[in-house]
């Protein structure tokens, strides 16, 4: 079944900002037309001091990698409920409404799910996706929007015993339970630790599989590889240096770099006959009518930057807010601090 306004959705099990990392991004901006406007979620790294310049790093790649299709990468600093940083906050999610590609990369799985699930910023990435827009998650973030999460850090360096928790279920929308584990075929450990399937090794994994349910399919993504679902062709297609790894009743099947697996060898996916389904009214609305970036308000360039400021003035490193104001002033808006916040103006 083709399903004509769904955009399409990469997962890397790592190399973001690699040379095949750089291919797959290539490859899914030729979907799209310049300037090419491409939103990067901090959410997954927001529990760490520096998840700014993490997602930063990402941009900087993207603007050098993706530069003939003239990018416009802004950073979303929607890192934890219950903050001004809140993946509920309006103000800092606007720049995913203009996104032509949204990324999400390293981090915590659970912590982004955690953060994520139920949430304004959530429903806007969904529904994003199904008028059209890219998705492309990495490593951590892989984890965070299948079905069923394999909860890393507190397997392999808290020492918990093997369980699951659950995951963003991205696919439950088109009716498919698909989960996602990334650095599958990782040998930092070398000949004495088994760090594969994403470090927690192949016992565990084993153990970590059986507690699913039957009709889960886990994709197991090696490292510096990737997979491209594309809903108009009905195909996934591999893409990097190895192999991504279809698990079913914890037996794999792999399909090297270049290999084109039907759609429905996956799941038979289904397209919801209203789009809006599942979406909260204030996400569809805010995604269906976003004025125009000419219409006056500050373009999502402008936005991301006077959240990067934010952050700074949040951790008082007044150097890098006045550079960041500086940088605004030059694109033509200026930054007036005042007991409510930022607001941003027109010079």
């Amino acid at each position: 079944m083709t399903h004509h306004t769904l955009g399409q959705i990469a997962f890397l099990g790592s190399g973001e900002t690699s040379l095949a990392g750089g291919r797959i991004f290539e490859a899914v901006a030729r979907r799209h037309t310049a300037p090419l406007r491409i939103a990067v979620l901090e959410t997954t790294a927001g529990f760490e001091l520096n998840s700014n310049q993490v997602a930063a790093r990402v941009a900087d790649f993207l603007k050098t990698r993706l530069q003939n299709y003239k990018p416009i990468v802004d950073v979303v600093p929607a890192r934890k409920r219950g903050t001004e940083f809140s993946p509920d906050n309006p103000e800092i999610l606007k720049p995913l409404l203009y996104a032509d590609i949204i990324f999400m990369g390293p981090g915590s799985p659970t912590y982004a799910a955690r953060q994520l699930a139920g949430t304004l910023a959530w429903d806007v990435i969904r529904a994003k996706h199904r008028l059209g827009t890219t998705l492309v998650f990495a490593s951590a973030a892989t984890i965070a929007v299948g079905a069923h999460a394999l909860p890393v850090y507190e397997i392999y360096k808290v020492g918990e015993d093997v369980h699951v928790k659950p995951g963003l279920s991205l696919f439950a929308d088109y009716g498919v339970t698909l989960s996602f584990i990334p650095h599958w075929n990782n040998a930092e450990g070398g000949v004495d630790l088994d760090t594969s399937r994403c470090f927690v090794g192949m016992d565990r994994f084993a153990e970590w599989c059986n507690l699913l349910p039957p009709e889960n399919v886990t994709l197991g993504l090696d490292e510096h590889t990737g997979i491209i679902f594309d809903f108009e062709s009905d195909t996934c297609e591999v893409n990097g240096v190895s192999s991504v790894s279809l698990v079913r009743a914890c037996k794999p099947e792999i399909f090297a770099s270049g290999a084109k697996i039907p759609l429905e060898e996956i799941g038979y996916f289904i397209q919801p006959e209203d789009l809006s389904a599942g979406i909260s009214p204030q996400a569809w609305q805010m995604v269906t009518e976003a004025p125009p970036l000419e219409a006056g308000g500050p373009p999502a360039e402008v936005l991301a930057l006077a959240g990067q400021r934010a952050a700074a003035r949040a951790v008082k490193d007044f150097a890098a807010s006045d550079r960041l104001r500086d940088q605004i002033l030059a694109l033509g808006w200026q930054v007036q601090d005042g007991k409510e916040g930022q607001k941003i103006v027109k010079t």
